[in-house]
């Protein structure tokens, strides 16, 4: 043994535990393995492998990646079927072994090495090990006795999915990756199947928690189980039964940890976090854990603390990102009903594309073929043209590309008026190639602003300003439609600007608030505005119309009303800020009602050719707030009312919200709606790329994108886009005079 050599307790003999009892042995460790199993029980069937686990495998330890290599199954295709028609994609690369065999491989490697394996036992206490040995691996599962024994510390959260799933085993090989949706009587049923070896394959069947009740799945055995799901996918399995390996209908349960280590004591694998089975990680993930800590702990030579530290510092990232991807594709699985009412290669392409991993220009390189046929049916022109450069027509207005440019409050005007850095903001922006130009919130009234930087059209000094704006942008940058997006702050107003303290009261020169309810934003700190009466919600529904009268005077080409971010119309809308007894409050109906007041006020003054678009809080992230059902409900009254497209936003409304920020993170609320009601949308929020345009747009989950802060990088985001994907269609023209700039200049000598 050499001067580091460690006593080291591993809790939990599957694949991430016994993978780190072998690299922690190959490290001259002295390891010890509590299973509570029989060496060869197992749930579930076959295991799916990436080539980048496989490839610290093989840096790691060449005998585990020699066995396992010489097992795989190994296949390229996916295999989807939808209302009959079976549509294939090619080049995405899968390996797969069976579960029992990874775990014979692994018992091989750890006896081999010395490891100390104890089957059909119990693990002393926690506190035991942590006094008996220097280092303790929580390997036990989602489950984990040893994170729940010690759940004060590492303050786990266990959220369960809203679908029940089985897994089940056919006695054959699929060729491919398989996803098959059963539209039943009782609701959709999904199938997930894939070979893990040659005479074998894994098949979940999966569905909501209602379907499966209504179908009596609930009342059930194994045995019968199996049988009414291989019943219900026959086709897929030519008839034949499937069995389980004491399987049992569950909820997929995700598991989030505040801390993963306590002491000598580190969790792994499940026991520290969950992925989603549908992208196929749980095992990926445990092993890789077991990488990264038998690295740390060899370059922390002995020092525990360190070696836990590194550990954590070095896979929290990697863990969050794919729970990230995995929670967006559990999701997509449990709304597939809002879904299989898309074209054949549209549904396809949003399946493969659900966790945001697998992209437009991602796929295109895996299967152009399969890509180019997605984007034949989308619409787009021709093969030179991306999805984001089709044009989508709202009424009377052709928009030329898909890209919106968002609504950002700049904080810049003078009593309401824009000047020259509006001009300047604004115009670049259009010259920039976006097909739509959204404006900040304009506000109606000099009391509706939420700052003193604010914006408005309440005066005809104003409209004229914004006049000199829209005749700019529509003769400098031709075919770039310039939007205007009315609002008042409500109880959010009366604030500093940004840089100087967001959501902070003025040190003086106040103005009275006005809101829904009496409530104020940030209690103890905002001042609490005056509800509303009768006379003041006349006034401000012509307060409305008359900005929306200057703002066609002034040019504008679409009118959006802010119905989100806790203004005053969203704050009829969230139960949090409307508290009213009478025919405004209660009721989501009731909610709606003046809102809608404000939208039918202001759609018959504005020119019936010019679209008008509502943009909406999808959720507040907040217990007791809008839901996502409910603002289905919210979209599809304004569209009945007129709204020609809904630009879902979310959130903003209380001060005590909690968002779960990421990549596209708001996007899944801009689908649902989209796919719920057909009426056009915008998604909005961390849309970064052109390639998550791309991939938005022809999933079916946008109609349009609004990219707001890359904007703010890249004056000339849209243009580059195009340059980035060999564009020069009429869709994004380069304006004359910045021709020359239209390729990249070199960066150096080559």
């Amino acid at each position: 043994m050499h001067a580091d050599a460690m006593r080291v307790a591993v809790v939990g003999g599957g694949p991430g535990g016994l993978y780190a009892a072998a690299l922690l042995a190959r490290q001259g460790h002295t390891v010890e393995v509590w299973e509570r199993g029989a060496p060869d029980d197992t749930f579930g069937f076959g295991v799916v492998l990436s080539d980048e686990t496989l490839g610290g495998i093989e840096r790691a330890d060449t005998v585990v990646h020699a066995a396992l290599g010489a097992e795989f199954v190994r296949w390229d295709d996916v295999d989807v079927v939808h209302r009959g028609r079976l549509l294939t994609s090619g080049g995405h690369g899968f390996a797969a072994i069976g579960r029992r065999r990874l775990l014979e491989i692994l018992h091989e490697r750890c006896a081999g090495l010395g490891v100390r394996l104890r089957f059909r036992s119990a693990a002393p206490d926690t506190r035991a090990l942590s006094a008996s040995y220097d280092l303790v691996v929580a390997a036990d599962g989602v489950h984990s006795t040893v994170r729940e024994s010690g759940a004060a510390h590492y303050r786990p959260t266990v959220t369960p999915g809203r679908c029940r799933y089985i897994w089940l085993a056919a006695d054959f090989a699929f060729e491919a990756f398989r996803f098959e949706i059963a539209e039943t009587e009782h609701g959709v049923m999904q199938l997930h199947a894939y070979p893990y070896a040659a005479d074998s394959s894994t098949v979940i069947v999966e569905m909501r928690e209602e379907v499966w009740r209504a179908a009596g799945f609930d009342l059930c055995d194994e045995t019968e189980s199996a049988a009414r799901c291989a019943k219900t996918f026959s086709e897929a399995l030519h008839g034949r039964p499937l069995r389980g390996n004491r399987s049992a209908w569950t909820q997929f349960r995700t598991v989030v940890n505040e801390r993963w280590s306590h002491g000598n004591v580190v969790l792994l694998g499940d026991a520290a976090h969950t992925a989603h089975f549908s992208i196929g990680s749980g095992t990926k993930l445990a092993v890789e854990d077991a990488l990264a800590l038998a690295e740390a702990v060899g370059d922390a030579k002995g020092d525990v603390p360190a070696a836990l530290a590194a550990y954590e510092a070095e896979r929290r990232p990697a863990v969050a990102s794919t729970q990230r991807a995995a929670a967006a594709s559990m999701r997509w699985f449990e709304e597939i009903e809002g879904y299989v009412g898309q074209p054949a290669r549209q549904f396809a392409f949003n399946l493969l594309t659900r966790s945001r991993r697998v992209t437009h220009d991602n796929l295109r390189l895996r299967d152009e073929r399969f890509t180019r046929a997605v984007e034949r049916d989308f619409g787009c022109p021709d093969e030179a043209t991306p999805p984001m450069f089709t044009p989508l027509r709202l009424r009377g207005l052709t928009l030329r590309n898909r890209v919106v440019v968002s609504p950002m409050d700049m904080y810049s005007a003078e009593e309401g008026v824009p000047g020259d850095f509006h001009l300047v903001h604004l115009g670049a922006r259009a010259l920039g190639g976006a097909g739509l130009v959204m404006t900040e919130m304009v506000c109606v009234s000099e009391e509706g602003r939420i700052t003193p930087g604010c914006a408005g059209l309440y005066t005809q000094q104003q409209a004229t300003a914004w006049k000199r704006i829209a005749d700019f942008v529509h003769t400098s940058a031709p075919g770039t439609a310039l939007g205007v997006q009315l609002g008042h702050a409500g109880r959010k107003g009366s604030t500093r600007v940004m840089w100087e303290g967001m959501d902070d009261p003025l040190p003086e020169g106040n103005w009275p608030l006005v809101a829904a309810s009496a409530l104020p934003y940030r209690p103890g700190v905002s001042a609490v505005p005056r509800a509303l009466d009768a006379d003041d919600l006349a006034a401000l529904r012509s307060e409305f119309a008359a900005a929306a009268v200057r703002a066609a005077d002034s040019g504008f080409d679409l009118l959006e009303l802010h119905c989100a971010h806790g203004y005053l119309l969203s704050g009829f809308l969230s139960p949090l800020t409307n508290q009213r007894d009478d025919a405004y409050g209660g009721p989501l109906e009731n909610r709606l009602r003046f809102p809608l007041e404000v939208f039918d006020a202001v759609r018959a003054v504005w020119p019936e050719d010019r679209p008008m678009t509502v943009r909406l809080s999808a959720t507040d992230w907040a217990p007791g707030g809008t839901t996502p059902e409910e603002a289905v409900r919210i979209a599809a009254a304004f569209a009945e009312h007129g709204a020609d497209a809904i630009d879902v936003s979310t959130g903003q409304v209380v001060a005590d919200e909690a968002p779960e920020y990421g990549r596209s993170y708001q996007t899944p609320y801009a689908d649902r709606i989209r796919n719920a009601l057909g009426v056009p949308v915008i998604a909005v929020g961390a849309i970064s790329s052109w390639d998550d345009v791309n991939s938005l747009l022809l999933a079916g989950r946008a109609d349009l994108c609004a990219v707001g802060r890359p904007h703010l990088y890249d004056p000339h985001w849209t243009l580059h886009a195009a340059a980035d994907q060999s564009y020069e269609g009429p869709a994004a023209p380069w304006p004359a005079p910045y021709r020359a700039g239209s390729r990249p200049p070199p960066t150096g000598r080559g």
